[in-house]
């Protein structure tokens, strides 16, 4: 990769770089205004979980590319293929979008955290409320709950939950380094930022709510008792990996923690958000991707009621933002492509991934 072609894609790439860096930048000043300050704690893990997911997909890489092109000198087919200087540029180029989603998750977790300083947590009871009007006078898990109301079930759905999480990672490291549209990768991390900041920061303090399962502790509403007797009760017989994520996040709240992952909020629910930005974005790298997503994103939607995360509203609100929010993303890297065009003559080129062609 030539100076050029970086030059290239940064350029293209720079109304992310900025609108993720004002967003950061108005984060630090509400907070400041709270005597609240960012720390470099939940950075270091960060940087960590998404070296170690580096490290993972290169060595998954290594193995696929190995039994599947069974060269003669399998050191130096690997030295060629990542150790070249044109997979350097390649990897340098990626920098700036795995920077921004290292600083990313630690800024939402912080500002997650933060929302009792902002507003009180009051939507409870009119989620439950709507919920109720979809699902004719019923709780959303009510009514699955004679499908999905089975120990074995509920722990396998527990784990897609988890799962999710791979989709910051992985999922992120996909669109920074492979060979897909350039105008796709872009819209990807500028609906992915927003994601994080729009829907799950700015909706999540406006429409602040806790959620089914802790409705009960936080609130001393009884309405899902039953649903969380249940999932403790199928805990007793396969583990619901879930149950001890929400104990933990509930004993943070308390300890007014503010930790990578920490914070509660409901509605709207980023599981949902995240998942339907994939799909959204996998269907135009494949066809079969898109369907693989649309299926994960209905197991996780599901699973989120399930589980006692979310109302079934939750993942609504999420899914009609995100869509806007993609719209929006859309026309604004066309119109940001016009502009390098008209005023530079750069046109944005596709970014080779980290493997050179074969």
């Amino acid at each position: 990769m030539h100076e050029q072609t970086f030059i290239r894609r940064w350029l293209g790439e720079l109304p992310i770089y900025g609108l993720a860096l004002a967003l950061f930048a108005l984060c630090v000043a509400l907070l400041a205004r709270h005597d609240v300050y960012p720390d470099s704690g939940p950075m270091r893990v960060n940087f960590t979980l998404f070296l170690s997911s580096i490290i993972s997909a290169l060595v998954i890489d290594v193995i696929l590319f190995l039994v599947r092109k069974r060269p003669d000198s399998p050191i130096a087919a690997i030295k060629s293929r990542y150790f070249s200087i044109a997979a350097g540029n390649r990897a340098i180029g990626c920098l700036p979008l795995l920077t921004m989603c290292i600083m990313l998750l630690p800024f939402f977790s912080k500002m997650k955290a933060a929302i009792p300083l902002f507003n009180d947590y009051t939507w409870d009871a009119t989620f439950i409320a709507w919920d109720r009007a979809i699902f004719f006078g019923h709780d959303a898990w009510e009514v699955m709950q004679p499908v999905l109301g089975y120990p074995i079930i509920t722990a396998t759905l527990a784990v897609f939950y988890h799962l999710w999480m791979l989709l910051l990672y992985l999922g992120c490291l996909f669109f920074a380094f492979a060979r897909i549209d350039p105008v796709l990768r872009r819209q990807f991390f500028m609906t992915y930022v927003l994601s994080w900041t729009v829907v799950g920061g700015g909706m999540a303090t406006m429409l602040a709510s806790f959620g089914p399962c802790f409705v009960g502790p936080m609130l001393g509403n009884d309405t899902f008792d039953a649903q969380m007797a249940y999932l403790n009760a199928a805990n007793e017989q396969v583990p619901v990996m879930t149950l001890k994520v929400q104990a933990m996040l509930l004993e943070w709240f308390h300890k007014s923690e503010n930790g990578l992952g920490s914070g509660i909020t409901a509605m709207p629910s980023m599981h949902i958000a995240i998942c339907f930005l994939f799909w959204l974005a996998m269907r135009q790298v494949g066809p079969w991707l898109g369907r693989a997503f649309a299926v994960f994103l209905v197991i996780i939607w599901i699973g989120s009621v399930h589980l006692a995360y979310h109302y079934a509203v939750d993942g609504l609100v999420s899914i009609i933002a995100v869509g806007a929010i993609w719209w929006v993303t859309g026309h604004a890297i066309r119109a940001w492509d016009a502009l390098l065009a008209r005023t530079k003559g750069v046109a944005v080129s596709p970014t080779p991934s980290i493997a050179p062609a074969e």
